[in-house]
C-alpha cells in the first residue's frame, strides 16, 4: 500500500435509531460499533495527497444477522503519483465481532483477508494473500466527548516488491481520535494514525516503511424520515515524523439505511 496514505479500512457503524447523535463515520480510525440489525451502510472516501497521488475507498457493511457479527468488504482504487496509472489495490474481506458493547465502552475485534487484487509490479499490492487483525476500542467520556483507540497488525507471507522479489512482511497500525459533539448532528474531529511497517528490499529482506498522520476534520448527518442517514465529512491529513512534508485533503460520504 502507498506510504503517503493511511489506509485503514473504512469501517463505520450505525447508531440506534432512537439516538440522534452521530456515533460512527470516522475517517482514519476504526470505531467499535457493529451495524445494528436490519441496517446496511455504504461508505466512500477520496484522499488526495501532495504529488498528485490519490486513494479512493468503498466499503459496504452488513450485520449477520444482528450486531454481534458483521461482514464487510473494502475496495481501494489508487494512483501513487502523477507519473503512474491508476488501478485497484488489494481488496479486504472483513469479519468483526462485537465483544463488548456497554453504555460507555465498546470493543469489536476485526479479522480481514487481504486479497492480491492490486498489481504489485506497479506498487499497488503485495502479490499474495495477507492477514490483518485490528482491535478498536471506543469510550464515551461524557455527553460531548468520545475517544477511539486502534491497534492492529498485518502479516503478508511472501510479499512481493515491484520486481517480484519476495519476503515476509509484518506491519503494526495504531491510532487514536477525539470527537467533539458540537451538536447531535455536527462533530469536530481530531485523529492521529500511523503504521510501523516493512517493505520488501530483496529476496528475504525488508526495510522499514513507516507513516504517521494527524487529521483534523468535521462531519455532519442528514436524517430522513425513511430511515436513510447521509453523513458527509471533510478532513486535512498532515504528515508528521516519518511522513513529514506530506499533506492533502480527504472527503467522506456515507449512506446507511434499513434493508426493508
Amino acid at each position: 500500500m502507498v506510504s503517503a496514505f493511511i489506509s485503514t479500512p473504512l469501517l463505520a457503524q450505525e447508531t440506534p435509531k432512537e439516538e440522534k447523535k452521530i456515533q460512527d463515520n470516522s475517517f482514519l480510525i476504526e470505531e467499535a460499533y457493529n451495524q445494528e440489525h436490519g441496517v446496511v451502510q455504504h461508505i466512500q472516501s477520496f484522499q488526495y495527497m501532495k504529488g498528485d497521488a490519490w486513494l479512493y475507498m468503498f466499503t459496504q457493511e452488513w450485520p449477520v444477522p444482528r450486531e454481534t457479527h458483521q461482514l464487510s468488504y473494502t475496495i481501494p482504487v489508487m494512483r501513487l503519483d502523477s507519473q503512474q496509472s491508476s488501478g485497484f489495490g488489494d481488496i479486504l474481506l472483513n469479519y468483526r465481532y462485537q465483544a463488548i458493547q456497554k453504555e460507555h465502552i465498546a470493543v469489536a475485534p476485526r479479522f480481514s483477508l487481504v486479497l492480491p487484487t492490486g498489481d504489485y509490479r506497479k506498487g499497488r499490492g503485495t502479490g499474495t494473500v495477507g492477514y490483518q487483525v485490528n482491535i478498536p476500542v471506543s469510550v464515551e467520556l461524557n455527553d460531548k466527548f468520545v475517544t477511539h483507540w486502534n491497534l492492529g497488525w498485518t502479516f503478508t507471507p511472501d510479499s512481493k516488491n515491484e520486481i517480484g522479489e519476495k519476503a515476509d512482511t509484518l506491519s503494526t497500525n495504531y491510532g487514536a481520535s477525539l470527537i467533539y459533539l458540537a451538536s447531535p448532528n455536527f462533530n469536530l474531529m481530531l485523529e492521529a494514525a500511523g503504521t510501523s511497517g516493512q517493505a520488501v528490499a530483496g529476496p528475504g529482506t525488508t526495510v522499514s516503511d513507516d507513516t504517521m498522520f494527524i487529521n483534523p476534520g468535521m462531519r455532519f448527518a442528514i436524517n430522513f424520515k425513511s430511515g436513510l442517514q447521509v453523513v458527509p465529512g471533510l478532513s486535512f491529513p498532515i504528515g508528521v515524523g516519518p511522513s513529514k512534508g506530506e499533506y492533502g485533503v480527504l472527503t467522506y460520504l456515507s449512506f446507511e439505511h434499513p434493508l426493508f
